[in-house]
């Protein structure tokens, strides 16, 4: 005779990557062609999940870049990439990590590659974005999420 377990499988599969939106922007063309290039980067990462139906995430990772050359804005460049994920059979202290640091390391290479090709069809040299340590940077969410004062936020 056999014991049935009760113990839940875990589950995760990718279901669809997607572009949902991209900008790219030269308010200062021509004339930044014409000047020496010195560039500064401003670079921004977010992140913003949609609960779906059947254990069903969708995880969008959005990626803003602002060069500036001297004082002048060169481009910017903003990629929100998308997925949705299937995530089952997940507790909720293990949900937060794969939503907020194993998801968006897989979006990551996808916006990493249409920012870089952006740039370059817009006529600026390659952007060649280093990788983001997904992990690290839960890790400080959630560190700043338990000490801000009556925060009620999720991880």
């Amino acid at each position: 005779m056999s014991e049935e377990i009760n113990a839940v499988e875990k589950q995760f599969s990718i279901q669809k990557i997607y572009t949902k939106d991209m900008s790219f922007e030269t308010p200062n063309s021509p004339k930044v062609f014409t000047e020496k290039w010195e560039p500064s980067v401003d670079f921004n990462l977010g992140t913003h999940v949609l609960p779906l139906e059947n254990s069903m995430f969708e995880v969008a990772l959005t990626v803003t870049i602002t060069v500036k050359n001297g004082d002048v804005t060169a481009y910017l460049v903003e990629v929100n990439q998308a997925g949705i994920f299937l995530l089952g059979g997940f507790n909720d202290a293990e949900m937060g990590p794969m939503l907020g640091s194993f998801c968006p390391n897989i979006l990551f290479p996808y916006a990493r590659e249409a920012i870089s090709d952006l740039v370059t069809k817009g006529g600026f040299p390659q952007m060649l974005l280093a990788p983001v340590n997904f992990d690290a940077l839960y890790a400080q969410h959630l560190q700043q999420v338990q000490q801000a004062p009556g925060s009620d936020a999720i991880n």
